[in-house]
C-alpha cells in the first residue's frame, strides 16, 4: 500500500497520543524557577518502593536484582538479531505497533527533491547533510566515526557567533547558519566540505602503559560564499543512538534536579548543572535533556530540529521550508519547496512528525551482558570507587503514567544524570548553548554502550567520535571528571580491563 494512504489510516492508538495532556501532565514552575511539564506525585507507597531499589548497592559480589533488564520490563531480551537498536520495547501497546512500524519506515525513507511523484517524499534540502535519518544513525546506532581527510557521515559542525549582551549567547552565523551542509540539491552549492585531521597525542598510564589518542582538527573547506565571521564558533557533533529516549523523557524533572549542585556545597569536585532550553512544543522554558549539550526537551523537538537542520525538512516546530538557508544565500532560500496542504503546508506534517516521534521514543534498550561475571563486578566496582556515578547516575524509577504503560513506573539503569558537566579544555568547543558554556557537556546514557560496534560496524566515542575504544574516551575526561580519570590511570592492567569488561557489559 502507498504510504499517504497508510498515514490516513493510523490507529486509534496513535490517536490518543494525539489527545489533549491528561491530567497528570500539568504546567508547573519547578524548583529552579522553571516553567515545565511535570509528572504529579507518586501514588501513596510508590515513594517507599522507590527509595528501596535505588540506593547505593550492598556489595559487588553478585548482581542487584533485575539489574540485566535495563529498560525495566520494556527491556529487549536475547537473542537481540542482527540490529539489536531497532526494537520496539516490548511492552508497547498492540495498538501502537502498526503506529511504530510506519515510524520506522519514515526513519529510514529517502528523501526527494520536490517535485516528485509522490508528496510524502518531497522536501529534501535545498541544503542538507543526508537523505534519511538513518542515514547517520546507522541501525539506530551512534554514526560510523570518520577517518583522516575523508567523507563525514553522521558528523556535523554546529555553527554560531556571539549574541547580543543580555541577550541569547549564541546566534547562527550570519552567512552560514546554525550548522553546516555540506551537501545540496542541483542547483544549488553546498556550503562546504567538513574534513577531521586527527594527530596523536600518547598518554602514559602509571605503569607505564602508553595510549595513543586522537586530537582531532577540524576544517571548513571549499567555502560557498566566502570567508566565514571572524567570530565564528563550531561545535562537532556526532550522530548518537537513538534507544531508550523516551524512558530519559520519562524521568521525572525532580529526580534530575535533585542532583544538581552548580555550587559544589558538597565539596565532592562535581558541579553538575541543567540546561534551560525553549521549547517551541509548549511555548516556554523547560528542563533540556536530548542533544550533547541538552539542547532540546523533549524527543518530538529534538526529532523535528534534526528533520529541518540535517535533512531540510519544514515541519511544525521548524516551518521554514528553506531549512537552514540563511538570508545571505539568496539562490537556496527562493529555490522550490516540498509545502503541500495534505500535509498541512509543511514538507514533514504533523502526523508523519508525530509517527517518527513514536518510533524514536520507543525503541527499545537490550539487556545487559554478564551482569554475575566476577571479572564485571570487579569492574562495577572500580566504576563506584573512582567517582564514576557521581555524573553517571545508576538508575531511577520513572513516575506512574496512566495513559503511557510503556514508560510508567519502570526501574530503568541509563548510567545518566542528564546535567551538564565541565569536561575541561580537551573535550572544550568553547560554543555556548543555552546555559551550556563552552566545556560543559551533558552525561550520555551509557546503555548499550558494549552493542556500539555490533549496531554500527565501528566505534566511535564522546560528541565527535574521536575516541575508538572506551578508555581513550575516558582518557579524554578532565574538568569535573579529572578525578575519575586520574583513578583509570592510576590502575593495574587488571582492574583497568575489569573497569573496560564492565562498561562493554552496559
Amino acid at each position: 500500500m502507498p504510504l499517504l494512504p497508510r498515514l490516513a489510516c493510523y490507529s486509534a492508538g496513535f490517536l490518543a497520543l494525539l489527545a489533549p495532556a491528561p491530567l497528570w501532565a500539568q504546567a508547573a514552575v519547578g524548583p529552579w524557577g522553571m516553567p515545565h511539564l511535570t509528572i504529579l506525585s507518586p501514588q501513596d507507597g510508590d515513594a517507599a518502593k522507590t527509595a528501596s531499589v535505588l540506593g547505593a548497592p550492598k556489595g559487588f559480589t553478585q548482581a542487584e536484582a533485575f539489574e540485566d533488564r535495563s529498560a525495566g520490563a520494556g527491556t529487549l531480551m536475547p537473542p537481540f538479531g542482527r540490529a539489536p537498536f531497532s526494537h520496539p520495547s516490548p511492552i508497547l501497546p498492540e495498538d501502537l505497533r502498526l503506529d511504530f512500524t510506519l515510524g520506522e519506515a519514515l526513519f529510514e525513507k529517502l528523501w526527494v527533491v520536490a517535485p516528485s511523484s509522490t508528496i510524502s517524499s518531497d522536501g529534501l534540502g535545498p541544503l542538507y547533510n543526508a537523505r534519511a535519518c538513518s542515514a547517520c544513525h546507522v541501525n539506530d546506532g551512534r554514526a560510523v566515526p570518520p577517518s583522516d581527510d575523508q567523507e563525514t557521515p553522521g558528523l556535523m559542525l554546529r555553527l554560531s557567533v556571539p549574541g547580543s549582551a543580555g541577550k541569547a549567547p549564541f546566534v547562527p552565523a550570519p552567512i552560514y547558519g546554525a550548522q553546516l551542509q555540506d551537501r545540496a540539491i542541483a542547483g544549488q552549492p553546498a556550503e562546504a566540505k567538513l574534513r577531521v585531521v586527527y594527530t596523536p597525542l600518547p598518554i602514559t598510564l602509571d605503569d607505564g602503559t602508553v595510549v595513543e589518542l586522537r586530537a582531532p582538527r577540524y576544517e571548513m573547506r571549499d567555502l560557498a560564499h566566502g570567508a566565514a565571521s571572524p567570530d565564528l564558533m563550531t561545535s562537532p557533533r556526532i550522530a548518537p543512538q537513538m534507544i531508550g529516549l523516551g524512558l530519559l523523557e520519562a524521568i521525572s524533572e525532580a529526580d534530575i534536579l535533585a542532583r544538581a549542585d552548580p555550587d559544589d556545597n558538597d565539596n565532592d569536585g562535581i558541579s553538575g548543572r541543567p540546561n534551560r532550553v525553549w521549547s517551541r512544543e509548549h511555548d516556554q522554558w523547560m528542563l533540556g535533556r536530548f542533544g550533547h549539550k541538552a539542547g532540546n526537551p523533549t524527543v518530538r523537538q529534538q526529532s523535528a530540529d534534526a528533520a529541518n537542520g540535517d535533512i531540510g525538512l519544514s515541519n511544525p516546530l521548524f516551518p521554514n521550508a528553506w531549512g537552514d538557508c540563511t538570508e545571505a544565500q539568496v539562490g537556496c532560500r527562493n529555490a522550490r519547496d516540498g509545502n503541500t496542504p495534505e500535509q498541512g503546508n509543511y514538507e514533514l506534517g504533523q502526523v508523519t512528525l508525530d509517527l517518527i516521534t513514536l518510533y524514536t521514543t520507543h525503541l527499545a534498550v537490550p539487556a545487559r551482558r554478564d551482569v554475575a561475571s566476577a571479572h564485571v563486578l570487579r569492574g562495577k566496582a572500580l566504576f563506584y570507587s573512582s567517582g564514576c556515578t557521581g555524573c553517571h547516575t545508576p538508575k531511577y524509577v520513572t513516575p506512574r503514567l496512566e495513559q503511557d504503560p510503556a514508560r510508567s513506573f519502570q526501574l530503568i539503569w541509563p548510567y545518566t544524570d542528564l546535567l551538564l558537566h565541565d569536561m575541561g579544555a580537551g573535550l572544550a568547543d568553547q560554543r555556548p548553548e543555552w546555559q551550556a558554556d563552552g566545556q560543559e557537556w551533558r552525561t550520555p546514557p551509557l546503555w548499550g554502550l558494549g552493542l556500539t560496534k555490533t549496531v554500527s560496524g565501528a566505534r566511535g566515542f564522546l560528541h565527535d567520535g574521536r575516541a575508538e575504544t572506551l578508555l581513550e574516551a575516558i582518557l579524554w575526561h578532565g574538568g569535573e571528571a579529572t578525578s575519575a580519570r586520574n583513578s583509570l590511570r592510576g590502575m593495574d592492567a587488571p582492574d583497568r580491563d575489569a573497569l573496560i569488561a564492565f562498561l562493554e557489559s552496559l
